[in-house]
């Protein structure tokens, strides 16, 4: 098998018993409606909201296996995986990114979900 192209893990095992935690898809969009224009801005308020979401379970980012990322253009790949890889100082999760057309709102550029144990 050919390593991971990026930082990340081709597999994440889960030991049986642990909790799970499943996240929607996470916009780049502050608890006061903002929304900032970069897709490395956007991809760090994405990861502040997971944030919130594996905190109120207990949770941290060291807990995430699995992350799906999905971006509006290709310019936007090394951004988004740059603020990824700075979540991830350990050992990184199991990632997929996926280009798409778009979001629900035209100014939004990234969304990730994330699956965390524990």
């Amino acid at each position: 098998m050919a390593p991971p192209l990026a930082r990340y893990s081709h597999g994440v095992e889960i030991a049986a018993g642990q909790r799970l935690v499943v996240t929607s898809g996470q916009l780049g969009i502050g608890s006061d409606g903002t929304v900032p224009l970069s897709c490395a801005a956007q991809a760090e308020q994405c990861f502040r909201n997971i944030e919130a979401i594996l905190r109120e379970a207990g949770m941290t980012m060291a807990n995430v296996v699995r992350l799906n990322a999905y971006v509006t253009d290709r310019s936007h790949m090394a951004d988004y995986m740059r603020v990824r890889d700075s979540q991830f100082p350990g050992e990184p999760p199991a990632s997929t990114l996926m280009m798409v057309s778009g979001f629900a709102r035209p100014e939004f550029v990234v969304e990730i979900e994330a699956i965390a144990a524990g």
